[in-house]
């Protein structure tokens, strides 16, 4: 039977961390190792880690970024497949099982399933993330610039073979955080991708983050956009020297200009929102009416919807954005 390892790499999250690591520990399928290692944190996760004494394996080092933690931990296992599993997130009993049976079924490099988002309380916030998914061989997308629809990092599971192929990233100062980024889309630029249309774990989102552009607890939305452009130029190397393969200068994703577009109008006077559309829109614009993962439906609803902004009535025009821009978000007073 091959196995999986549970990697879970933590950071100063003592409040989440147990319910992570038993969350691990509780998959039935045997074959299942937990690993957790602690990125420096100054909290009480040594202590959380220790009471579990042999049942999971701790690693403990100086704080590095989670770029630093994926290369020890993916340097550290020893089975077939590896998922790294955010500690603030959650796996739902039965999810290794099902992966692994995507695996044992096709020769693929990543599989990926839906997640709950969760608040701090693990309550379940009826919505979920991704809200599409992909099957197959997703390289001609990414050699095109598209970041294919992917889940946050604790959605995905990989052949460990194919991210070596990837990993170690280098550790440099801008390079610190964003590890899944590279596993996500470099897996896919090793091998096909399994798609799980149904959630198997909690993705956990803050309350001050629930008000925010997007689900991602690791960047503001400030530095969010920014963040993914130093990323794919890292990536762009990365897969140039280790694949050969030659990735376009630029990408495209909605959830990348999605943050742009919140940054640019959102709450701004009017005609600041009417010079953005005559001369900022291109990308965001390309990004819905290009886009090879939505219907036409879809693209009409988010074109019409975006549309909005430009209403002179501002409750009106923010909704909007938020609604857009982030379920959760949609509901907050102005």
């Amino acid at each position: 039977m091959k196995g999986m390892t549970i990697v879970i790499c933590n950071y100063n999250y003592e409040q989440f961390l147990a319910e992570a690591i038993d969350s691990a520990l509780a998959q039935d399928y045997i074959n299942t190792r937990v690993v957790v290692i602690d990125d420096g944190s100054v909290d009480s996760s040594r202590a959380i880690m220790e009471g579990y004494g042999t049942r999971i394996k701790s690693i403990f080092k100086d704080n590095g970024g989670q770029v630093s933690a994926y290369n020890l931990g993916l340097e550290s296992v020893k089975t077939d497949y590896v998922l790294f599993l955010d500690s603030d997130d959650v796996l739902y009993p039965g999810a290794v099982t099902e992966v692994m049976l995507r695996f044992e079924r096709s020769d693929v490099a990543k599989v990926q399933f839906r997640l709950d988002v969760i608040d701090e309380l693990s309550r379940c916030t009826g919505v979920y993330v991704p809200h599409s998914g992909i099957d197959g061989d997703c390289r001609k997308l990414l050699l095109d610039g598209w970041l294919y629809p992917s889940p946050p990092a604790s959605g995905n599971a990989y052949c460990v073979s194919a991210l070596k192929k990837i990993f170690p990233v280098p550790e440099t100062g801008m390079n610190r955080y964003g590890a899944d980024f590279y596993a996500i889309y470099g897996a896919a630029l090793v091998g096909a991708v399994s798609n799980i249309p149904r959630s198997l774990g909690g993705y956990r989102v803050a309350h001050g983050n629930a008000q925010g552009v997007s689900f991602a607890n690791s960047d503001q939305t400030d530095k969010a956009p920014k963040a993914f452009t130093s990323r794919w130029v890292t990536l762009r190397e990365i897969a140039l020297r280790r694949l050969g393969t030659q990735l376009p200068p630029n990408f495209h994703d909605f959830a990348h200009e999605k943050a742009y577009f919140w940054s640019s109008v959102y709450q701004a006077p009017l005609s600041t929102r009417w010079h953005w559309l005559l001369r900022d829109s291109h990308a965001y614009l390309h990004t819905i009416v290009a886009n090879p993962f939505w219907s036409l439906k879809k693209k009409i609803g988010t074109l019409m919807l975006s549309s909005l902004c430009l209403v002179p009535y501002s409750p009106i025009a923010n909704y909007a954005i938020r609604y857009i821009c982030n379920p959760l978000a949609r509901h907050r007073a102005d």
